[in-house]
């Protein structure tokens, strides 16, 4: 796919300024207290996964409205002091999948939660582990256009509580230093893990790549591919619906969560990514913190010649390097 998107000449210097609802921090201070429990975990299982180096544990914690969340917990084997943490977002349609699939972070030497997708986990992957009950208000089959037409009803209000929620529930863990928890993923997950910067105030980093929901209305004009591509398919038949889906998106919108942001963060993204369009990912990372009072370390990584899958291992290499000076220094 030939570059679609603005220029790189233009996207380093991409800021524009989203349209966002007078009442954006009042949904998400009332959406998060409304989630909040007294006990976020509900257990933590011991698993049997045939590696001799690490060590995991079938979580289940309190997600929004106190729904059971599954996740995997890992950390090295024999590792006895307390661990920085990276709590991880899986992609879209993908679920948490086996616990041995994603060893990255723990073989590095952090503890790894990887957190399942509510209502997800059947389009690729390895399936998953947990139901949405609240997925029965009007929209399409995917979860990107679940609720669509109301923000209270939206997948993603649910799904970015999850991921907030997520981070409480891996500071009461065994084993983890509560005060170094990072944020990570690619596409959706790189959209819930600059939607948790926004959100939580004392992370300790943000590792995003090729986010989903950020710029979201020049998205939906660029590309057609999923899952921007389920809501331009959802309003080609409910026409007239336009408004009530934009209101909905202004609240999940990344370019805001991004200006609300505290934690250092580090970026990657495709110039030819039809997925998440690059300027989505620039604008959000220009506006990084400006409304937060924060001057965070933040760098970003274009790849030029590559699509959603950004620089692949190459990004992922960046990423521990990153995280080592911003953590070790």
């Amino acid at each position: 796919m030939p570059a679609f998107d603005l220029p790189l000449t233009e996207l380093v210097h991409h800021r524009p300024l989203p349209a966002e609802p007078a009442d954006f921090d009042e949904f998400w201070h009332e959406t998060l207290k409304e989630a909040a429990q007294p006990e976020v975990l509900v257990s933590a299982r011991p698993v049997e996964t045939g590696l001799r180096l690490t060590q995991t544990w079938d979580v289940t914690f309190r997600g929004f409205a106190g729904d059971p969340v599954r996740a995997w917990f890992s950390r090295p084997a024999g590792a006895s002091e307390p661990l920085p943490a990276v709590v991880e977002f899986a992609g879209y349609g993908r679920g948490r999948g086996l616990p041995h699939e994603r060893l990255t972070w723990v073989t590095a030497g952090y503890a790894h939660l990887l957190m399942d997708n509510r209502g997800q986990g059947d389009q690729y992957g390895n399936g998953g582990h947990t139901p949405d009950p609240h997925a029965k208000t009007p929209g399409g089959p995917g979860p990107a256009v679940r609720g669509l037409l109301a923000p209270h009803d939206y997948h993603y209000r649910r799904l970015i509580t999850d991921a907030v929620r997520a981070v409480t529930a891996v500071r009461e863990l065994p084993g983890v230093d509560a005060g170094r928890v990072a944020a990570a993923g690619n596409s959706q997950g790189g959209g819930l893990a600059l939607a948790v910067a926004g959100l939580v105030p004392d992370l300790a980093a943000a590792l995003v790549t090729a986010p989903f929901l950020c710029g979201i209305h020049r998205a939906l004009d660029l590309t057609d591919a999923s899952p921007y591509g389920e809501i331009t398919a959802y309003l080609s038949v409910h026409r007239g619906s336009e408004q009530a889906a934009h209101r909905t998106l202004a609240y999940m919108e990344g370019i805001s969560f991004a200006r609300r942001a505290h934690a250092p963060a580090h970026f990657g993204v495709g110039l030819r990514d039809t997925v998440c369009p690059p300027s989505g990912a620039y604008a959000a990372f220009n506006r990084y913190a400006e409304l937060s009072g924060a001057e965070p370390r933040t760098e970003i990584h274009a790849y030029p010649y590559n699509g959603h899958e950004g620089g692949d291992a190459v990004q992922v290499r960046r990423q521990l390097d990153w995280l080592h000076r911003t953590w070790e220094g």
